[in-house]
C-alpha cells in the first residue's frame, strides 16, 4: 500500500501562506509530487520536477530541511524536505551537477546540529527558568523566533492581508499621485542592498493623513498623506520610515509577541506545522496591528538615513511631525502607543544635526501639479 503521509511542503503562487502538505516520492528523473486536500482549496493532485530544473539548499525553521525551487520568479515552487528517508533517496538519485550545492547543504545541516548540541548541554535543567526569565524581561525570544520565519512565509502572510484589505478600496491604478509614488519608493529601494524584500507600494483614496506596512514589503499610501504633505519630501519621509518597518520585520515581532509564550517555544524549537496553523488566523489581526514606541522610533532613525543615502531632504520627515505634533496637544505620551510626533522631530533634529551635510537631489515630478490632481486647492498669493 503507498503511503499518504505527507512528508514535505509545497510554497507558491496560489497556495495558501502556510503552503501545502504534500507526499515526495524520488525518482531516476527527479522528483513527484501528491498534493493533499487543503482546507483553503488548494485541490488534490499531483506535479513532477525534474532534478535538471532545480536548485537546492539548506533552510527551513531550522536550517535543517532541504529546499528545492524550481520556475521563474514569478510561478516559483518552495519545496521543503524534512524526511531523512526522502533526503537519502534524493542525494542518491541526483546528477553531478546537484553534488556540490548537496554537500554545502549537509555541512549547514551538520553544524546547526552540533550548535544544537552545545546548546542543550549548556542550557539543561535551568531552560524553563531562563525562557520565562527572558520573557517576561525582554524581547530576545520574540527576535530568536522571528529570525526563524522564512521571508517566502512572510511575505504570504502579508499578501493575504494586503489583497484583503484593497478589495474594499478605492485604489488610485495610474496617474501623478501614483506615478510620483513610485518614484520616491525607487530612490529609496535603490539604496537597500542586497535585500530579500520587493516592494509594493499603493495608493489609495482616502482622506485618512496616514499609510502603513504589512510583513513581506506590502506598503499603502492614503491621498490624505499626499494632500497633507507641503513637499514630496514629506511623504518620502513617511515612506522611509514604513520600508524599515518592512526591514527590521516589526510586524512579525508583533505578531510573534501577541501569539504568546507557547507559541515563540513552538516556533523556536521547529514546530513548523504549527506555525502554519497559527498563521492562518492572523489575517485580521495584521490589520489592527500597532507598533510599540522602541520600534516607531527605530524605523523613524534608520528611516531617516535611508533618505540621507538617497539623497532626498531628510528635514521633510521631521517637518512633518511636526506639524502632526499640532493634534498631539493634551495626550501624555506614556498612556500612547507611539511617540509622540513632536518627541520624534526633536530627536530626529539631534539625529539629523550629526550627520555630514549632502546636498539633496530634487524629484522629477512638481508636487503642486501632484496635489492639484488629487483636488486640493491651488494656493493663491496675497
Amino acid at each position: 500500500m503507498a503511503d499518504t503521509a505527507p512528508n514535505a511542503l509545497c510554497f507558491g503562487d496560489g497556495f495558501p501562506a502556510s503552503g501545502v502538505p504534500c507526499v515526495v516520492h524520488v525518482d531516476g528523473h527527479g522528483l513527484t509530487m501528491t498534493f493533499l486536500h487543503d482546507v483553503h482549496g488548494a485541490e488534490s493532485g499531483s506535479d513532477s520536477v525534474p532534478f535538471s530544473d532545480m536548485n537546492v539548499s539548506a533552510g527551513g525553521l531550522d536550517h535543517d530541511q532541504l529546499v528545492v525551487k524550481w520556475g521563474r520568479s514569478a510561478e516559483q515552487r518552495i519545496l521543503y524536505l524534512k524526511n531523512h528517508d526522502v533526503i537519502r533517496a534524493f542525494r542518491q538519485a541526483a546528477p553531478p551537477h546537484l553534488s556540490s550545492p548537496l554537500e554545502r547543504a549537509a555541512e549547514q545541516v551538520r553544524q546547526v546540529r552540533k550548535r544544537h548540541r552545545m546548546v542543550w548541554s549548556v542550557v539543561g535543567g535551568s531552560l524553563l527558568a531562563l525562557v520565562l526569565g527572558l520573557w517576561f524581561g525582554s524581547d530576545v525570544l520574540v527576535e530568536l523566533a522571528v529570525d526563524r520565519i522564512p521571508i517566502e512565509w512572510e511575505r504570504k502572510l502579508g499578501e493575504s492581508a494586503y489583497r484583503d484589505f484593497l478589495g474594499g478600496q478605492e485604489v488610485v491604478q495610474e496617474g501623478p499621485a501614483v506615478a510620483a509614488v513610485e518614484e520616491m519608493t525607487r530612490r529609496l529601494a535603490g539604496q537597500i542592498p542586497d535585500t530579500l524584500y520587493r516592494f509594493d507600494v499603493t495608493v489609495v483614496k482616502s482622506d485618512v493623513v496616514n499609510a502603513f506596512a504589512l510583513p513581506g514589503g506590502y506598503v499603502v499610501v492614503f491621498t490624505g498623506l499626499m494632500k497633507k504633505a507641503e513637499r514630496p519630501e514629506e511623504v518620502a519621509g513617511v515612506l522611509a520610515h514604513e520600508l524599515n518597518h518592512v526591514l527590521q520585520r516589526h510586524g512579525l515581532e508583533r505578531i510573534v509577541k501577541q501569539l504568546g509564550f507557547i507559541a515563540v517555544a513552538s516556533i523556536i524549537f521547529g514546530n513548523q506545522q504549527g506555525l502554519g496553523q497559527m498563521m492562518k488566523q492572523l489575517g485580521v489581526e495584521l490589520m489592527t496591528l500597532k507598533f510599540g514606541r522602541a520600534q516607531e522610533t527605530e524605523a523613524d532613525l534608520t528611516g531617516l538615513q535611508l533618505l540621507y543615502r538617497a539623497k532626498i531632504d531628510p528635514s521633510g520627515m521631521i517637518t512633518f511631525f511636526e506639524r502632526l505634533a499640532e493634534k498631539d496637544e493634551g495626550r501624555v505620551e506614556l498612556l500612547s502607543t507611539h511617540p509622540m510626533s513632536g518627541s520624534r522631530a526633536e530627536r530626529l533634529k539631534a539625529e539629523l544635526a550629526a550627520m555630514p551635510k549632502v546636498i539633496p537631489e530634487p524629484f522629477a515630478f512638481e508636487w503642486a501639479k501632484i496635489r492639484t490632481s488629487l483636488g486640493v486647492p491651488i494656493s493663491i498669493g496675497p
